[in-house]
């Protein structure tokens, strides 16, 4: 397993460059010639685009995908294609391209994303709340009112998506001011996972209130006390003490 970009075999960048193989690592992901992968993922894209792509390598990778969906709705690609793709960094695209249609609504959003949401890389299902959150941010009640059903979702992999898209501080993102000052906003949500059985779910439940504990210390402490006395399951258990990690 590759530890650092340098330690990726060239046979091995030349495939993930390729669009022939999926990331095995985040590290991978990073190392992705994205004009290399898009040349070869929509060849029909143009050498204008893929010159716009290169002009832009050192940038940030968010920065990079939503370039990336720029340029993929310029050429009027089909999503379709995006979200069948062998290269979970081309199905990520497909999730920035969701998330920068011209005119959708927020439930046309979701509905689009859910199963880019579910997908089976672990990079794409970054990618799927990542490129969506300043949308569900911006129109917060809607949010939480849309979400709060995927949290009975059949798929751990849904239920984690409705939590973690609107975690209060989040990863690599933009924090949410009001569910930082008012947590209790996501209670919709959060009450539904409190048990879950997924230890994927339990995880971004625990570190959704972390975050909110970094400014509603005693809103947290008093809502896992509530949660222990109500639903002493082993699940709650793991997650209200994840929840109060770095709480002294």
């Amino acid at each position: 397993m590759s530890r650092g970009v340098a330690d990726i075999a060239p046979a091995r960048l030349a495939l993930l460059s390729g669009g022939k193989v999926p990331s095995a690592t985040l590290t991978e992901g990073l190392a992705i010639d994205f004009a290399q992968l898009l040349a070869a993922a929509v060849p029909a894209v143009g050498a204008a685009r893929l010159d716009r792509m290169r002009a832009q390598a050192a940038d940030g990778i968010t920065r990079r995908m939503a370039l990336a969906a720029q340029l993929l709705l310029e050429a009027n690609t089909d999503l379709a294609l995006l979200q069948a793709h062998a290269s979970d960094t081309v199905r990520g695209w497909a999730c920035f391209t969701i998330a920068a249609q011209a005119g959708w609504t927020l439930p046309q959003q979701l509905a689009a994303m859910r199963p880019l949401a579910d997908d089976g890389h672990f990079g794409v299902r970054e990618w799927a709340w990542l490129a969506l959150r300043p949308h569900l941010a911006a129109q917060l009640d809607e949010a939480i009112a849309l979400l709060a059903p995927w949290t009975a979702d059949p798929s751990e992999r849904v239920r984690r998506f409705a939590c973690e898209a609107l975690r209060p501080r989040g990863v690599w993102c933009a924090h949410i001011a009001r569910l930082k000052e008012q947590p209790q906003l996501a209670l919709p949500m959060l009450q539904a996972l409190r048990a879950d059985p997924a230890v994927y779910v339990q995880d971004s439940v625990a570190n959704w209130l972390n975050d909110a504990a970094k400014s509603q210390l005693d809103w947290v402490r008093s809502l896992c006390a509530q949660w222990l006395l109500e639903s002493p399951a082993a699940a709650t258990q793991r997650i209200c003490k994840r929840a109060q990690r770095s709480i002294s």
